[in-house]
């Protein structure tokens, strides 16, 4: 079975395929939310689609050659339509390349069936026996036209029906008939393991009147004569509550094997099996007398408390071995004195407590009664509660001779060692006789029919509302699946084991599927008469469904087609207002002459080229390489030799403090200084990449070193691209550049946003900057249309500028998050990773740690989750609507986010927390307001087709320049570290 067969079909959501490259188109709306089916109609379903041979009979299933003359009736006008649209379902679950599939159709036919005539929803075995019905009735005409036959035979009937043969007695007279069955129906309540449950099936009524000639008793025995391949037990976990007047869950504890022998109720097994059942329960019988005589040495006395008699013994013991005193504890503690330099203790007599009156009370001076008065109002816990070192620690006998403690020793200690021996003995038969009732059926006659575990459908709540799932075995795979709403995870047979015996919140099995392990057929892959080969996919469906297939995979090629090209007209026209916005903003571009250099190396304009000529004049011919190795700050204040020039007198002198470079005094036109901007890790860069070229600058020029410092810069910032940083380094924040090295943005784009830096401005604060700055901005201007897709340009920036309202919407999650205001957290988390997800999309460097933005997503989830469920607890009105309108206001509205794309399956299992907390409510006793609050909410927290509640404005973001995005980032990922990783 390929991995895409575990997709089945949903009656009730819609269900995703793992080809995750193929969408389901955002336009194509499905109906599934609103049919009134339930969930466990799709999983008694899914358990059938997974067994080959049961799929292979519908794939394959021809309706009869005179279908256009019916329908005769309304079953076959019933039955037809709906096995078309089950083939049709089928066929493309097995070779569509859509991400869902629409079961709409089918489910319409099916939908009036499972309703009753007062329109209340039938229960879980109605639902199969009608599908069944509905199925034999189907096959059952083609059979007849395929054959004269009397009786022909019905592959359904084959597949799911079998027979056992009822014997008894009836007021006394014996009878003897053979009866059909399809899902074997078993009483859960009083029993512990499955075979308990058969067993207690398979005969009622007193059973001995079978077995003698006068009896006036009646009973009946069940045995099976003939087992389908398909086996399916339904476990009644509901009942009727007389005094609440409603139907309640059975919660308790039923075991069941992976492989189940049914030797034992075959009809031709039936003596050997009569035989053991006598042994077994002459065996349990005798087993009752053991545990009660067990029961007697474990719970010893005639009070209300029972101890084991071991212990008795031992406590006789000990008593008999302390120390003897020869006074009363209470005279004892009367006559005692206090300890010098301590206060004694004010306590309540012993005999006050006894009721024995004052005048009895050994007489007290008034001296002594003002003494412990005036004294009794000192604490002093530690030396008042000091036992008087004479004080015996336990009750010990008055008088004891030795002789006496001698032989009482004596005796206590050989029945306290006669009552071990028994008690041991006892166990040990008790566990001996269990031990062969288990083993009473392993001979190897009684293990010929294997039949294993196929399917388990899980019901989780009350009887009035939960949640469903299923375990399905994958036969190819020889591994669990899990199948949870629209999720398939991987599973295993101990997760099985929690959510299915029962006992354990309020999750048990209602339904078990098995299958004869020898039959093969049943699960076997069809192959190619040819080469041998299993057939998979499409090629497994008859022709005319291939062709169904096909023309629906067309169809959606075509729909996918047309929603890429609306798509790209749309973002066309988005690209082409923000091109003519830019446009407008910008200044006009200078038209150059076909066939000059790439702007970098074209020289400069004539006129400013006469310019630069005067500055170099001024160069120092000779200059000490050393320059390059100073810091950025001695190199920057240091001036050029037979350089004299002032300052204008329009232009101000400012002392600057940038971080990590210095502090210069800044020679600026007022109000042409921004010192924010200087404070940037990419300006600070860039002067550092002017002072390094000093050398250069001075022996060359103004445009020598603006190449010398431009290369500088970039080759730093590859350097910072490729480095390895811890999580609190992210320099991709520090600089745009650095964020297009990474992801691999146009040589053309990285240059053109290089030379906008090196333009800025803020760089005329002393000369050299100043006229680095001026080529730059020459540079700028001679930039051809053709050379910078300046729609391009603006999309990388736009991306970047994401990029950075990404992080600072993480950053604030984060930061709520660990001030537990989980509410405001969640609301920057999930736009942080809406944004995130939209630019990793783009490429894998373009946003953050998506399973960090995920994990804490995920914990802001439950943390709201538990504080509304211990407000719901708490049962105050108020508490309780405030705990529902978190529910219904974040967490309801937002569970989809973590079923949708590619399901994690951490998200997966904390969807299935959330719910199952609510879940467990169900089963508690509660006032009527709150069981109708809770009923009433349930239904939304399950259904898992809810819309995804979108922002119409995200949550507003405070104004923050480079400095504080970095730091703040370095701040908080650096407490992330420090703090456990709550299993991320």
């Amino acid at each position: 079975m390929e991995t895409w067969n575990w997709q089945w079909l949903s009656l009730l959501q819609r269900m995703p395929r793992p080809l995750s490259r193929r969408r389901q188109l955002t336009t194509k709306q499905h109906s599934l939310a609103t049919i009134d089916t339930s969930v466990w109609e799709a999983k008694q379903t899914q358990s059938l689609f997974n067994l080959l041979e049961f799929r292979r009979l519908v794939l394959n299933y021809k309706p009869p050659s005179n279908a256009q003359d019916l329908p005769r009736n309304q079953k076959e006008h019933r039955n037809l339509p709906f096995m078309r649209e089950l083939r049709y379902l089928f066929a493309l679950l097995v070779g569509t390349k859509r991400k869902y599939v629409d079961p709409s159709r089918a489910v319409e036919i099916l939908k009036d069936a499972f309703k009753s005539n007062d329109s209340q929803q039938q229960d879980v075995s109605e639902f199969t026996h009608k599908l069944l019905d509905w199925l034999e009735d189907a096959f059952q005409m083609r059979a007849e036209e395929e054959t004269d036959e009397e009786k022909p035979k019905n592959p359904m009937v084959e597949l799911f029906y079998g027979r056992f043969l009822a014997v008894g007695v009836l007021e006394g007279k014996k009878f003897e008939n053979t009866e059909m069955f399809g899902q074997y129906p078993l009483q859960v309540n009083g029993f512990k393991d499955l075979h308990e449950c058969l067993e207690a099936a398979m005969i009622e009524g007193e059973i001995e009147s079978l077995h003698s000639e006068n009896s006036g008793k009646s009973g009946q025995e069940h045995w099976f004569t003939k087992l389908p391949p398909v086996l399916t037990f339904e476990l009644s976990r509901f009942e009727f509550n007389q005094a609440l007047g409603r139907p309640e869950k059975i919660h308790n504890k039923l075991e069941f094997p992976q492989v189940l022998y049914l030797d034992r109720y075959m009809h031709r097994n039936r003596e050997i099996t009569r035989i053991k059942r006598e042994e077994i329960k002459r065996l349990k019988d005798y087993l009752t007398v053991l545990q009660q005589r067990l029961e007697r040495y474990l719970s010893y006395g005639s009070g209300p408390k029972r101890f084991p008699l071991v212990d008795v013994l031992q406590y006789a013991l000990e008593f008999a071995s302390s120390k003897p005193v020869c006074t009363s504890p209470v005279e004892d503690i009367d006559a005692s004195s206090p300890p010098s330099g301590s206060t004694p203790q004010t306590l309540p007599s012993t005999t006050e407590q006894q009721g024995v009156p004052s005048s009895e009370l050994p007489s007290t001076s008034p001296a002594s009664i003002a003494a412990i008065s005036s004294r009794s109002v000192i604490h002093k816990p530690f030396t008042q509660s000091r036992i008087p070192p004479d004080l015996p620690m336990h009750p010990a006998p008055r008088h004891i001779t030795e002789e006496e403690l001698s032989v009482l020793e004596s005796c206590l200690h050989r029945w306290r060692t006669e009552i071990e021996n028994d008690t041991r003995d006892l166990q040990e038969s008790i566990s001996r006789i269990h031990r062969t009732i288990e083993l009473m059926y392993s001979d190897k006659s009684m293990i010929q029919v294997p039949y294993r575990l196929h399917a388990v459908l899980v019901h989780e709540g009350q009887a009035n509302a939960g949640h469903y799932w299923a375990y399905i075995f994958d036969h190819r795979e020889n591994r669990w699946m899990k199948y949870n709403d629209i999720a398939v995870t991987k599973s295993s047979w101990e997760e099985l084991v929690r959510d299915s015996f029962g006992g354990y919140r309020n999750a048990s099995a209602y339904c078990l599927m098995y299958i004869n392990d020898k039959a093969q057929f049943l699960i076997k892959e069809e192959l190619n008469k040819e080469t041998g080969q299993a057939l998979v996919g499409i090629e497994t469906l008859p022709p005319d469904l291939r062709d169904f297939v096909e023309e629906d995979n067309q169809r959606f090629e075509k729909e996918l087609e047309e929603w890429d090209a609306q798509l790209a007209q749309k973002a066309l026209q988005e690209k082409l207002l923000a091109s003519q916005k830019l446009r407008e903003s910008e200044s006009s571009i200078t038209t150059a002459q076909a066939g000059e250099p790439e702007y970098l190396e074209q020289p400069s304009r004539s006129d400013f080229s006469k310019h630069l000529k005067e500055e170099t004049i001024r160069i120092i011919t000779k200059a000490s390489h050393e320059h390059e190795d100073k810091s950025p700050e001695t190199v920057l204040q240091s001036n050029p030799e037979n350089t004299t020039s002032q300052p204008p007198s329009n232009q101000q002198v400012v002392e600057v403090a940038i971080p990590h470079v210095g502090k210069f005094m800044i020679e600026s036109k007022e109000g042409g200084y921004d010192d924010e901007i200087m404070m940037t890790p990419n300006m600070q860069g860039i002067i550092m990449a002017i002072g390094k070229s000093r050398n250069v600058y001075d022996r060359c020029g103004p445009e020598a070193g603006f190449f010398k410092a431009i290369k500088l810069e970039y080759s730093r910032l590859v350097k910072l691209a490729q480095e390895d940083t811890p999580p609190e380094t992210d320099y991709r924040l520090h600089h745009v550049v650095v964020y297009f090295i990474q992801n691999q943005a146009p040589k053309k784009i990285i240059e053109k946003t290089l030379l906008e830096q090196f333009g800025d401005r803020n760089l005329s604060f002393d000369e050299r900057c100043h006229n680095i700055m001026k080529v730059a901005q020459a540079k700028l201007e001679m930039i051809k249309p053709e050379e910078v897709n300046l729609e391009e340009y603006e999309e990388w920036h736009q991306d970047y500028r994401k990029f950075r309202e990404t992080t600072m919407y993480l950053i604030i999650g984060l930061e709520n998050f660990q001030r537990e205001s989980y509410i405001d957290s969640l609301l920057f988390l999930i736009c942080a990773y809406q944004n995130n997800k939209e630019l990793l999309s783009k490429g894998p460097n373009r946003g953050h740690d998506e399973e960090l933005i995920s994990h804490y997503r995920r914990e802001c989830l439950l943390k709201l989750n538990e504080q509304a469920a211990e407000l719901f607890e708490s049962g105050e009105d108020r508490e309780v609507n405030n705990g529902l309108i978190i529910m219904n206001e974040f967490i309801v509205p937002f569970l989809p986010l973590l079923l949708v794309d590619e399901m994690e399956e951490k998200d997966i299992l904390a969807v299935e927390d959330m719910r199952n907390r609510w879940c467990s409510y169900l089963g508690q006793e509660m006032e009527s307001n709150l069981q109708e609050k809770l009923t009433d909410f349930l239904p939304k927290l399950l259904d898992c087709s809810t819309e995804i509640k979108g922002f119409h404005e995200p949550p507003k973001l405070p104004s923050y320049s480079t400095h504080e995005l970095c730091e703040r980032f370095a701040r908080i990922m650096l407490s992330l570290s420090r703090t456990p990783a709550d299993g991320r």
